[in-house]
């Protein structure tokens, strides 16, 4: 259960491997809350199956995949400082902070195919060259062949699971 200020009337849920987390507003009773939870476990339950979690890909894993997607698409130029996997975020698929060259690359990323990964790797990896979305940061991602395909799949991805997260941002 995590409370929010934030949070004013949505209730969301989802998986985090075998943990149940449910996102409520802050001013909820423990009355509502414990309704919520209850709801929102049947809900999940009822969409999707709950699955065996995948093998955990670890954060050295994707600093070493970053290191070869540097080299293939990007001269080898774009080096991070490191790489590592965060909770679910709110509005993206990942973010990067060029000033100490960070990458962070959110949960909901773990059960895609190794192609789609790649491409928001690659995009991160592009902030540490250029940290807008300007033409020259385009032209850095779209070196990487799947581009497109991964934006698209990405975008049905969040609209699917109704997360509302923009896979160009």
């Amino acid at each position: 259960m995590r409370r929010s200020q934030r949070r004013h009337r949505t209730v969301t849920a989802y998986w985090n491997d075998d943990t149940l987390v449910v996102l409520i507003p802050a001013r909820m009773t423990r009355a509502e809350e414990k309704h919520w939870v209850t709801e929102m476990e049947r809900k999940l339950l009822r969409s999707e199956p709950r699955r065996a979690a995948p093998p955990k890909a670890s954060d050295d894993v994707l600093l070493a995949r970053c290191e070869v997607l540097s080299n293939k698409y990007l001269d080898g130029t774009a080096v991070p400082a490191s790489v590592r996997w965060v909770p679910p975020m709110r509005t993206r698929w990942a973010s990067c902070t060029p000033v100490d060259a960070t990458i962070r690359v959110s949960d909901r990323l773990r059960r895609v195919p190794p192609w789609v990964l790649d491409y928001v790797l690659v995009h991160e990896l592009a902030h540490l060259r250029e940290p807008g979305h300007d033409a020259a940061f385009w032209a850095l991602v779209r070196r990487y062949p799947k581009t497109e395909r991964a934006i698209g799949f990405l975008e049905g991805l969040s609209s699917a699971a109704g997360w509302g997260i923009a896979a160009e941002d």
